[in-house]
């Protein structure tokens, strides 16, 4: 174990998360709650150091070394909340997952009245990268709205908005079709953004006075739904993952395979 700044380490928190064990910020809440030890010595600081020499315990068991990075796209349904546990007792996507899957964390969220293309990743450290702005990556969602949508409202989210206090990003919204079911319209919009604060799409489109619907995840970035049937999960192969990570990859695979051979 050492301190801030030793060459050659890095913080806890992010060890655990590259281990795909949970987010940064579960692991500080985990080292709050003395559920870390390293050498040997329960944590009381997310901010020690640790290297590749160190001894890392979680609930009295050592952590699994660090595999490749994976990344897998998932279905996810309607009804099911994008967390480990959730303390209502709701169904989770990882209740739902097969059991012969690595230990996975989502990158990013969809509510849960959401569904459509959710990636999962085993090494925490790659979904942190990916959730960031400045990634630049864009979402894209397929929504249906009830009530009047007018064009003019539609470009004026491109240049930001900001609703209830809470500023929002460009968005690109535009009509993709107009449907008639049971005597009442419906519009289905396609909307592009780059941030994904909490229920964005929603509370934007609110605000339009729109009523949404269903809204479907298509694209995250470079990765497409596709035709995945509801519910399935597939691995995202190697060198797709490769060509669209770049140098992030690389860096987690470097250290997944020095942990691998030390191991060894």
């Amino acid at each position: 174990m050492s301190e801030p700044g030793d060459a050659g380490g890095e913080r806890i928190a992010k060890r655990l998360a590259r281990a795909g064990l949970c987010s940064r910020r579960e692991a500080e809440r985990w080292i709050e709650a003395g559920r870390v030890a390293v050498d040997g010595v329960v944590l009381k600081s997310p901010a020690t150091i640790v290297t590749e020499a160190s001894a890392i315990a979680v609930d009295g068991k050592p952590i699994p070394e660090p595999e490749r990075p994976r990344l897998f796209r998932y279905h996810k349904p309607e009804g099911l909340v994008t967390t480990n546990r959730d303390p209502e007792g709701r169904p989770t996507v990882f209740e739902r997952l097969p059991k012969d899957l690595p230990r996975l964390v989502s990158i990013g969220r969809l509510d849960i009245a959401s569904e459509g293309l959710l990636l999962l990743t085993n090494d925490g450290e790659l979904a942190r990268h990916l959730e960031l702005p400045t990634t630049g990556w864009r979402r894209r969602y397929r929504v249906r709205v009830y009530g009047t949508v007018e064009e003019p409202a539609l470009k004026s989210l491109g240049r930001g908005v900001t609703v209830a206090g809470v500023e929002y990003g460009p968005i690109e919204a535009q009509i993709d079709a107009r449907q008639s079911e049971g005597g009442r319209s419906n519009t289905w919009l396609v909307v592009t953004l780059r941030e994904g604060k909490n229920r964005e799409v929603r509370r934007v489109l609110e605000h339009l006075g729109l009523k949404v619907s269903r809204l479907i995840r298509t694209a995250y970035g470079p990765f497409e739904l596709g035709d995945l049937p509801r519910g399935a999960v597939e691995e995202v192969p190697r060198k797709h993952l490769r060509e669209q990570v770049g140098a992030i990859y690389k860096t987690l695979r470097i250290k997944a395979e020095r942990h691998a051979h030390r191991g060894g």
